[in-house]
């Protein structure tokens, strides 16, 4: 893969609003501001603006935070974001789901219930068509409500951009701390 192609940011080149911004996110994860954050945040304006979008998907969203962090992993999985999955499968332990599942997730979908299977499947679906055929969203609509099918939509899509500018900028993994902190943990098992 090789380094990054964009490096983190230092709080002089990401200013100090975004600087106190990674360093509080990076507490609620219990460890180091993400290198995720302190690279998109060289983009100052634009950092704020994402991550305000994206923290409505998450974990602001509508959708059962295992259910988010199923369709994450698999969007991780079908883009080949190495990062993205790394952060994403320790927060799922937290969410509810079992390791078993989660190693699942990019083996098939064995050990799964209907709806984490139908999930799995639109996950699939709009990352290799760009849409959802009509035998998918009739299921999932037996599951789910219309705003979170919306979110489902949006979730998928937000994570495969994301997954496109990780592996295009070249991240570079973080040290990952044993769990998330308690923080995280209570505000992603809700």
């Amino acid at each position: 893969m090789g380094g990054a192609r964009i490096e983190p940011g230092s709080p002089d080149q990401i200013g100090w609003v975004n600087a106190a911004i990674t360093r509080v996110i990076g507490l609620g994860v219990g460890g180091r501001p993400p290198h995720l954050f302190t690279t998109l945040a060289r983009h100052r304006g634009l950092f704020r603006r994402w991550l305000r979008f994206a923290s409505g998907l998450m974990p602001g969203g509508k959708l059962p935070r295992a259910d988010s962090e199923l369709l994450i992993l698999r969007t991780a999985s079908n883009c080949g974001c190495e990062y993205e999955w790394r952060h994403h499968e320790r927060i799922a332990l937290s969410a509810g789901l079992i390791a078993e599942q989660i190693a699942a997730v990019r083996e098939g979908e064995a050990d799964f219930s209907p709806r984490q299977q139908v999930l799995l499947r639109a996950a699939d679906e709009l990352h290799a068509e760009r849409n959802l055929s009509d035998e998918t969203w009739a299921e999932l609509s037996g599951f789910l409500s219309d705003t979170e099918l919306i979110e489902l939509c949006m979730l998928v899509g937000h994570y495969e951009m994301l997954a496109m500018t990780i592996n295009s900028l070249r991240v570079q993994p973080d040290a990952m701390p044993d769990r998330p902190s308690r923080l995280a943990a209570r505000v992603l098992s809700r």
